[in-house]
C-alpha cells in the first residue's frame, strides 16, 4: 500500500480524525481502502494518481470548501484526478471507500479497453454524482477490502474502471491532433507479437524491430500512446497469461515457463508484485 505524503491515502493518513478500516494492495501501484472520518478538514494539494471515492454511510456533513453548498450522501461518487486540488470540511461522521490508480495505470486501462490513444484520456473532477452502476461496483470493492479478498477486489477494480471510462459523462475523449505517438496498426502489431512471444524473452529491440522504429523512438511513442512503457505492458500481459493458466491444473512451475519467467520463484516474485498475492493464493481463490 502506497501511503506517500503526495497520495490521497497519504494525506488522509496524517489527518488526526480519519481512520482506515482496511486496505488492499492490488499490484502495479493500485490499491483500495476503507475509511471513516468526522469533524475534520482535509486539503488535497496535487496528490499523485486518480482516486475513486464512494460514500458508504453518512456524508450529509461533508462538503467542498470552494463555494459549493451541496453535501454528500450514501451512494455519492467522487473522482479526484491526478494532481487535482480540493479542500473539504467534515462536520459529521461518514464512511467511504477509495480506489487508487496511478495515472499511468488508468491511461493503460483506457488504451487497452477502448483501443484508443492514451493521450485522449482526460479525467474530470467529479463531486457528488449519481452513478448507480459504479456505486454497485465500488460497494463490491468495499466488501472485498473488508474481507481481505484481493482477488475479488482486483476483479471489481477492472469493472469499475471500465464502467467509468465507458460513461459518456467521463469518457475522456478530446478532439485534438496527436503527433509523435504510436500508429494504431503498429500498436496492434506489437500486441500480437507480445502475445505470441510471452513464453520467451521479449527485448525492447525486438519490439522496435516489429514496429520498424529505433528502440529510443519506440519507447517514447509506446508510452505516449499506451500510457505505460513497453516493459510494463509486457509485465501486465505476462501476469494476465499467468492468471488464465492458474485457473487450470498445470503445475505452477510449468506455468512460470509458459509465461516467460525463469523459474517458479521468479513467477512468484513478479506475480506478488503485480497482484499482491502469490500464484498459489490466486489459484486457491480463483
Amino acid at each position: 500500500m502506497s501511503a506517500g505524503p503526495t497520495s490521497v491515502f497519504g494525506f488522509l493518513s496524517v489527518s488526526p480524525n480519519a481512520r482506515t478500516a482496511g486496505a488492499l494492495d492490488l499490484g502495479f501501484g493500485r490499491s483500495a481502502a476503507l475509511w471513516s472520518n468526522s469533524h475534520d478538514e482535509v486539503a488535497y494539494d496535487s496528490p499523485e494518481g486518480h482516486t475513486f471515492s464512494l460514500y458508504l454511510e453518512g456524508g450529509g456533513g461533508t462538503r467542498r470548501v470552494d463555494g459549493r453548498t451541496v453535501s454528500g450522501w450514501p451512494g455519492a461518487l467522487c473522482v479526484m484526478p491526478h494532481r487535482h486540488q480540493s479542500d473539504w470540511v467534515i462536520t459529521a461522521p461518514f464512511a467511504f471507500v477509495h480506489l487508487y490508480l496511478p495515472a499511468d495505470e488508468l491511461a493503460r486501462a483506457y488504451a487497452e479497453t477502448f483501443e484508443r490513444d492514451a493521450r485522449l484520456l482526460d479525467v474530470p473532477e467529479v463531486t457528488f454524482a449519481e452513478a448507480p452502476r459504479l456505486a454497485v461496483a465500488l460497494r463490491h470493492v468495499a466488501r472485498a477490502v473488508a474481507d481481505c479478498d484481493a482477488l475479488a477486489a482486483e476483479s471489481v477494480m477492472t469493472e469499475t474502471v471500465a464502467l467509468f471510462l465507458a460513461d459518456p459523462r467521463w469518457g475522456g475523449l478530446r478532439r485534438r491532433a496527436l503527433t509523435g505517438g504510436l500508429a494504431p496498426h503498429l500498436a496492434r502489431r506489437i500486441a500480437a507479437y507480445v502475445e505470441a512471444q510471452l513464453h520467451g524473452t521479449i527485448r525492447l529491440a525486438d519490439l522496435a524491430a516489429v514496429a520498424d522504429l529505433s528502440p529510443f523512438h519506440l519507447q517514447r511513442a509506446f508510452r505516449a500512446s499506451r500510457g505505460v512503457s513497453p516493459q510494463v505492458y509486457v509485465a501486465h500481459r505476462r501476469t494476465e497469461r499467468a492468471k488464465a493458466l492458474l485457473r487450470g491444473r498445470d503445475p505452477i512451475a510449468a506455468i512460470a515457463l509458459a509465461c516467460g519467467y525463469s523459474s517458479q520463484s521468479h513467477l512468484t516474485r513478479a506475480f506478488r508484485a503485480a497482484t499482491g498475492m502469490t500464484p498459489a493464493a490466486y489459484r486457491a481463490g480463483a
